[in-house]
């Protein structure tokens, strides 16, 4: 019976052995640098590392380098923003970017105490059209004991939504427009002025 109680034990060791060796190859303690190629001096380190690829510099991450992702961000999407500033009025409780979905709380007016909706509008494109957009609107309607359904509902809402969201980032992408040609403006004034 001893044999058993010594079989774990012995694992044990095994896999801490294991974790210590593999620990100590990621350090470079099996291959170091040699002193005579590497330069004392960081800011020349840094940028042979740059040259090489390695690392992370601005013009990697604006999408001048290597493997350069694009990163779009929500400000910069007239529907997006357009749809936060109409629903601004509305608690939020899902708001995803990424994954093009914003989604409300349930909301009452205040007319009725037994009813409350829930809009989610769902972005199928980041192109200002009208089937860039899906509203679903959800309505839940309470009884005394405190049962609810949920349904979705198709009213005049989604559409009017719909409508106030496309006019307002059009507005934005319009704003978007006027600002980028001053910037080129300046650009080019500048460059007749050297």
């Amino acid at each position: 019976m001893s044999f058993l109680n010594f079989i774990p034990k012995k694992l044990y060791l095994f896999l801490i052995g294991v974790f210590v060796l593999s620990f100590f190859s990621s350090c470079g303690i099996w291959a170091p640098s040699d002193a005579r190629k590497v330069s004392p001096n960081s800011k020349e380190r840094v940028r042979k590392n740059l040259e090489e690829g390695k690392g992370m510099s601005m013009k990697k991450l604006m999408g001048g380098g290597v493997g350069g992702t694009n990163y779009q961000f929500a400000s910069s999407n007239p529907m997006w923003r357009a749809t936060l500033e109409i629903l601004d009025f509305l608690p939020l409780s899902n708001v995803d970017y990424s994954g093009g979905i914003i989604t409300t709380d349930w909301y009452n007016e205040g007319t009725s105490s037994d009813e409350s909706i829930k809009i989610t509008v769902r972005f199928l494109t980041n192109e200002i059209r009208s089937d860039g957009l899906k509203i679903i609107v959800h309505k839940k309607r309470c009884n005394i004991q405190q049962k609810c359904t949920v349904n979705k509902i198709q009213s005049a809402l989604e559409q009017e939504l719909q409508v106030a969201i496309l006019k307002k980032a059009v507005l934005f992408e319009k704003q978007s427009q006027k600002s980028n040609r001053k910037k080129l403006k300046r650009r080019e004034l500048d460059d007749r002025s050297k």
